[in-house]
């Protein structure tokens, strides 16, 4: 018998009992007895998804050349009829970019293609079984839920129980093995359940791409000059957010759950490599573990296409950056809203959104700086509703998982445009229409160690009709 480390052992059971414990607290934290309840997913219009209104023709044909890569479906030599995209696997989460980023509309979150209330259904199971593939469909990923990835925060030993070297890898759900395609593949899955029984596994959900070009266009100097304005209410509430940083050049990281990448391009190629397994220009080898007979292809498998002409030259990560690049963020709306509130309402709830102090991390907008890319993305407003900063969240949601400067229990302030339309928050999905919603979403804000703890006690200290007019105002934006 393989000798079990006591240590480890204590470590996870101690991991798991604290996020339980804070789990139970959070659900009580104040909410207790409220009529307020988040009024839904806002129908109608979806206002999400088309280009910025100023581009040329040439940027817009960039734009439509990098949707269209966008929505394409991949198989592993792209030989497949319905699905040309070349390189997927050998481990993969999902088959296309819009099928991780497609609610309400393509560069959105997840569950599916179509606007809400149409929830599934969840294009990973599909996926699954592509082409014959063998794979099982976890736990955790549900026709319903949202589009999910795995990370495990400690590395596994040998014994079967995790170590304390840390991981927090993307570990792919699925494997090529039995698709039609990639014939003699013996790839297997990772035993997910084993680490959900030792308490090694966390998840992520796609993070929405709208607006992606303006955020990526503001200085760092307006991201810090943000952070150190209002600095005495902030002391006062707890509030000590601080940027991620690039271990290489020292610059403001700012897009993913923990603004750990810097660029779209780096956004766009690592997303390629790690969910969907296709090796290119930024990310060019296959992730370790693969078996070589799950390898078809040369790497990478997505490149500068240097005999074509015109936008059909750049690599598929160029097209998917330039689609991101461009595309518009939402348009904010006061129709479609379940229970269909006043203007009144939603306008109350937008000065009780400064009331409580949720502003002084979901910033309300920033300027972009000046822009070669497009003069589309020069000098704009950007109603972002984020400081674009990571802040500790406390115990409750912490996922152990560092990337960059960003620990294990911070997260980046979550963009707030478009929230009206999303259906999963956080950065595991865990709120959604089955518990509440925004509602939920907003007391899991709170916990042991949070930054946002002040602020929702103050959130807690409105009227439940101040409360009501606060959520109907974020679903109109």
């Amino acid at each position: 018998m393989k000798k079990i480390n006591p240590i480890t052992i204590a470590l996870v059971g101690a991991a798991a009992s604290l996020s339980a414990g804070v789990f139970a607290q959070n659900q009580n934290f104040g909410f207790a007895g409220t009529t307020a309840k988040d009024p839904g997913v806002r129908t109608g219009s979806i206002g999400a998804g088309t280009a910025l209104s100023t581009l040329t023709a040439d940027e817009l044909n960039y734009f439509q050349d990098g949707m269209s890569r966008f929505m394409e479906v991949d198989s592993v030599g792209g030989t497949l009829g319905n699905e040309p995209g070349k390189g997927l696997g050998p481990g993969f989460n999902s088959n296309s970019c819009v099928s991780c980023h497609a609610q309400p509309a393509p560069g959105g979150s997840s569950p599916n293609a179509n606007a809400y209330p149409n929830i599934g259904p969840n294009p990973q199971i599909a996926a699954a079984t592509d082409a014959g593939a063998t794979n099982t469909i976890p736990d955790f990923v549900t026709a319903d839920g949202p589009v999910r990835e795995a990370r495990f925060p400690l590395m596994v030993g040998a014994n079967g129980f995790p170590t304390m070297t840390p991981d927090g890898g993307v570990h792919d759900l699925f494997t090529i093995a039995g698709r039609s395609d990639a014939a003699g593949c013996t790839m297997p899955q990772s035993n997910f359940e084993r680490m959900e029984q030792i308490h090694n596994i966390i998840f992520r959900i796609p993070t929405p791409v709208f607006g992606a070009g303006l955020i990526e266009n503001i200085a760092d100097s307006a991201i810090l000059a943000n952070m150190n304005a209002n600095a005495q209410l902030k002391r006062q509430l707890g509030i000590s957010g601080h940027p991620n940083y690039s271990g290489n050049d020292g610059t403001i990281t700012r897009f993913g759950w923990k603004a750990q990448n810097k660029s779209l391009g780096v956004f766009s190629g690592e997303a390629y490599n790690v969910e969907m397994g296709v090796t290119n220009e930024n990310f060019p080898d296959e992730r370790e573990g693969a078996p070589a007979s799950c390898l078809f292809n040369s790497t990478p498998e997505d490149y500068t296409n240097y005999d074509a002409v015109g936008d059909q030259i750049p690599s598929d990560v160029v097209g998917f950056s330039d689609f991101m690049r461009f595309l518009a963020p939402p348009t904010p709306s006061t129709q479609g809203i379940p229970g269909n509130p006043s203007q009144q309402s939603i306008q109350n709830g937008q000065k009780m959104f400064t009331q409580a102090h949720c502003d002084m991390c979901h910033t309300p907008s920033m300027q972009t700086a000046t822009s070669s890319f497009s003069t589309s993305l020069s000098q704009q407003n950007a109603q972002l509703f984020s400081d674009l900063l990571v802040h500790n969240m406390g115990a409750g949601l912490a996922d152990r998982v560092t990337q960059g400067s960003a620990g294990g229990d911070e997260f980046r302030t979550a963009p707030l445009w478009g929230v009206g339309q999303r259906v999963f928050f956080l950065h595991d999905g865990r709120s959604g229409p089955a518990n509440g919603g925004l509602l939920d979403a907003i007391r899991e804000h709170a916990g042991p160690g949070s930054e946002a703890n002040q602020v929702i006690q103050l959130f807690n200290s409105l009227t439940d009709q101040q409360k009501q007019d606060l959520l109907n105002f974020l679903r109109s934006l």
